[in-house]
């Protein structure tokens, strides 16, 4: 996953621009990892990313820059770290921020482990204790795999255990190569972005680009634990999230799963809707309509096969065609389809996603 963008934010006033632009509160102890979102002013998400505060240093690494006082280092998808280096530099500049934006992008590369047998391959190539108690999820370390001085993260993008090792790139392919001589015995296989899209729909993250856009705000999108609302802190996109709770969703992101094809869109009310799977393989690509009671109410924005619940899995957001909020009674209240290429097929609607809907396997509870 060497795509991946990864810049550093230190400086005098990084502290203060972390505020600013994050949604969540990142100011955590050094070798915390925070899951955030960056938004406008209309309170859209431009970005969902990871911030990893670092420990103040005087000598600059492969892995860090030398910097006094706060500092993060942030890991964003490969296809949009333009889109974010771009947000980031015109916000620092908005508001005056005292800081550096460093591009280490080129620099480092990215492999990430997932899977139940995570831990036992790394704990073959990295000198570090990959215990719950000594490295708990949504943090990081700077540690050795293979010898090389690597920055492991505990994160994970398709819901299972596993690790974000973040390599010098000089050390790419020996730690890589490590990691796949401890991984044979465990049937380690390498794994590309069709797979990551289905894992991670059927988990129910987020894909920005897809179901998340600068015109989908982290309410509407089922974030609202990115947002430090509780907080007293400001925010970019604060005041808009604000007067959009106050106010009421007029759009929802809704998961529903798909039955076999029928005649005229009918339903299943048997739950509410954010996630769509079907007892037989329904290919969908998105831009499917989404039907409540009879009525189009969205359509598909992102669409994949789950190959763990055998099902298909589909994502949009939905409205009230009578113009009010999109309340969960409402979600919960509808009977759902969703029409692809002229067929209807019945809709069950989830709450959670219907795999791993207690967070155990992160855990690394199987």
């Amino acid at each position: 996953m060497s795509y991946f963008g990864k810049f550093y934010l230190v400086g005098l006033d990084a502290r203060k621009a972390a505020d600013w632009l994050f949604s969540a509160d990142v100011n955590r102890p050094p070798g915390s990892t925070v899951y955030t979102c960056m938004l406008n002013h209309r309170g859209g998400t431009e970005s969902d990313l990871t911030v990893s505060r670092l420990a103040p240093s005087s000598q600059a690494s492969a892995l860090a820059p030398a910097f006094e006082g706060d500092g993060y280092y942030l890991a964003v998808g490969g296809a949009v770290a333009q889109h974010n280096w771009a947000h980031i530099r015109t916000v620092l500049q908005d508001q005056k921020l005292r800081c550096q934006l460093i591009d280490g992008s080129e620099d480092l590369g990215l492999i990430s482990i997932q899977g139940p047998a995570s831990r036992a391959i790394l704990q073959e190539v990295l000198d570090a204790d990959l215990s719950n108690e000594a490295f708990p999820f949504s943090t990081h370390k700077l540690v050795r795999a293979a010898g090389h001085l690597v920055r492991a993260m505990r994160l994970s993008f398709v819901g299972e255990l596993g690790w974000e090792l973040h390599v010098p790139r000089p050390a790419c392919v020996p730690v890589y190569q490590a990691v796949m001589t401890a991984g044979a015995k465990h049937g380690l296989v390498n794994a590309g972005y069709r797979a990551i899209d289905s894992l991670s729909i059927e988990k129910g993250y987020r894909h920005w680009h897809a179901d998340l856009r600068p015109d989908d705000s982290p309410l509407e999108a089922g974030l609202a634990f990115t947002c430090k609302l509780k907080s007293a802190v400001p925010f970019l996109g604060r005041a808009a999230l604000e007067k959009q709770r106050a106010e009421g969703l007029r759009r929802r992101l809704l998961c529903l799963t798909v039955d076999e094809p029928t005649g005229p869109p009918s339903g299943d009310s048997r739950g509410p809707a954010l996630c769509l799977a079907s007892s037989r393989k329904v290919p969908m690509f998105g831009l499917e309509a989404i039907w409540r009671n009879g009525q189009v109410v969205g359509h598909i924005r992102r669409a994949d096969f789950g190959f763990a619940i055998d099902k298909t899995i589909a994502y949009g957001y939905i409205r009230d065609p009578s113009g009010g909020p999109v309340s969960l009674d409402f979600v919960k209240s509808g009977e759902y389809a969703v029409e692809r290429m002229g067929e209807t097929c019945p809709a069950r609607a989830h709450l959670k996603s219907p795999f791993d809907p207690d967070n155990k396997r992160v855990k690394g509870i199987y």
